[in-house]
C-alpha cells in the first residue's frame, strides 16, 4: 500500500506575556516571548490592553514588528489610577495567538496648588513625581516671588524664575527655584510630597538604569543614555546664575536635594547630556535657579 505525508497545517502563533514594569499614571511597559510562529510567518506582533479582562487586537494595541523572539511593547496613552488587563499577540496568516491575561493599575496623577498635574512614577520603593515642579504658590497659597536680573544672586528669600523668561521652556522644563524657596516653613510640595533628600536622591540613581529622556528633543546630543527604563523621564532645566543669567538649557538638569551644607550652600543632584545617569551632587550657593521634583512621603 502506498502511503504519504504532509506537513502538519499551519496555526496560530504560540506565545508569553512579559511581566509588566516602569508603570506611571500614563504609560507602562510589556511585551512578549514568541516561541512558535505555528508554521507561518509572524507578520505582526505586540501588546493589547483594555479596562475589560480579555483584551484583543480589536482594543488598544501596540505594534512591534515581526518575527519569533523576545520583544517589547509601550504602552501610552493610559489613565491615571486605572486598571488594566494585558495580553502579548502575534498574528500569522492562519490568525492570532495570545499569552496569557495581565494586569496592572495605573499610578495616581498629582495636582498642585495652581492646578497643574503631574504623573507619577514608582521606582523600586519611592514615588516620584515625573515632570519638574511648575508651582507658582506654597501650599498654604501664599504666592512665591517671580524675581529676574541682577536681583537673583542678593536673594535670602524664596523665588523662582523661568528659563529666559520663555513660557515654551515653563511647559517643557518647569520653573527654576532658589533653596530657599525649597527650604520655606510654608512647603513647596502638594500634600502628602516633598522635596527629595540627598540619601532619597541616592537610592533614585541605584534602583533607576535610565532616568533620562532619550533622544535630542530636550537633551543636546548627544544624549549618552540607556533607555528610560525607570520612566522618570528626567528634562535638562539649565538653572539660574549670577545677574540672573540662564544657563545649560538643554546640556544639564539640575535639581535641588533638602539638604543643606552650610549657612551658604545646599546640595543639588546633576544629570548631564553626555553622562548616561545621574553624573553627581554639587555644592551650589543657595540662591542659584534649580529645578524641583517631588517625591512621596
Amino acid at each position: 500500500m502506498n502511503s504519504c505525508s504532509k506537513e502538519d497545517p499551519a496555526k496560530a502563533p504560540v506565545l508569553s506575556t512579559s511581566p509588566i514594569n516602569n508603570i506611571t499614571s500614563v504609560t507602562a511597559i510589556c511585551g512578549g516571548d514568541i516561541t512558535d510562529n505555528g508554521g507561518a510567518t509572524v507578520t505582526e506582533r505586540g501588546v493589547c490592553w483594555s479596562t475589560n479582562q480579555t483584551p484583543t487586537v480589536n482594543d488598544n494595541k501596540t505594534s512591534d514588528g515581526s518575527g519569533i523572539g523576545n520583544y517589547t511593547s509601550d504602552l501610552t496613552g493610559l489613565l491615571a489610577n486605572t486598571s488594566y488587563h494585558v495580553r502579548a499577540y502575534a498574528t500569522n496568516s492562519e490568525g492570532t495567538g495570545y499569552g496569557s491575561t495581565l494586569s496592572f493599575t495605573t499610578n495616581i496623577n498629582v495636582t498642585d496648588i495652581d492646578g497643574n498635574i503631574y504623573n507619577t512614577v514608582k521606582i523600586g520603593t519611592q514615588v516620584w513625581m515625573v515632570e519638574n515642579l511648575k508651582v507658582k504658590h506654597y501650599r498654604n497659597g501664599d504666592p512665591i516671588p517671580n524675581i529676574t536680573g541682577e536681583q537673583w544672586d542678593n536673594l535670602t528669600t524664596g523665588a523662582y524664575c523661568i528659563y529666559n523668561n520663555n513660557d515654551d521652556n515653563f511647559s517643557s522644563y518647569g520653573l527654576l527655584f532658589n533653596w530657599y524657596a525649597v527650604n520655606d516653613s510654608r512647603k513647596i510640595c502638594p500634600e502628602g510630597w516633598h522635596v527629595p533628600t540627598y540619601d532619597e536622591w541616592e537610592t533614585l540613581a541605584g534602583a533607576g538604569q535610565g532616568l533620562k529622556e532619550p533622544g535630542t528633543a530636550h537633551w543636546k546630543s548627544p544624549n549618552i543614555c540607556a533607555p528610560n527604563s525607570s520612566g522618570f523621564t528626567a528634562l535638562p532645566g539649565g538653572n539660574c546664575g549670577f545677574d540672573g543669567n540662564f544657563n545649560a538649557l538643554g546640556e544639564y538638569g539640575y535639581w535641588w536635594t533638602a539638604d543643606e551644607e552650610n549657612a551658604e550652600n545646599a546640595w543639588l543632584s546633576i544629570m548631564f547630556h553626555s553622562n548616561p545617569g545621574l553624573s553627581g551632587w554639587v555644592n551650589a550657593d543657595k540662591w542659584a535657579g534649580s529645578s524641583i521634583s517631588c517625591i512621596k512621603d
